[in-house]
């Protein structure tokens, strides 16, 4: 995840925002679209952290189907990756195809 920024806007994302509960720990909202290759290499990546570190939710949203939260965010291009804190306030995001380990660092600053 080296194209980050930390970011405290204030915004809280939530079940309504996201269409599934946080993470009890720390939630991965990955942001796609239909034809994106590092897309789907992305999820993989993101679901493999999810199921090893406990408490960790992987959301993947269609951004072409939220085009509203897309641009409430300011997301930019796919796949963009937000990790939230158990609150659902956004502590790193980053844009491309992550590193498992970039994503499991990424989490410390979460948990």
């Amino acid at each position: 995840m080296t194209d980050s920024m930390m970011r405290d806007d204030g915004q809280r994302l939530g079940a309504a925002e996201l269409g599934r509960d946080l993470g009890e720990r720390a939630t991965l909202v990955q942001f796609s679209s239909a034809f994106c290759a590092p897309c789907r290499a992305t999820r993989r990546v993101l679901g493999e952290v999810a199921d090893m570190v406990p408490g960790v939710a992987h959301v993947e949203i269609d951004a072409e189907a939220r085009l509203e939260l897309v641009r409430r965010l300011g997301v930019l291009k796919t796949p963009t990756v937000l990790v939230l804190d158990a609150d659902g306030h956004e502590v790193r995001r980053a844009t491309g195809q992550p590193r498992k380990a970039d994503v499991i660092a990424a989490l410390g600053e979460a948990v």
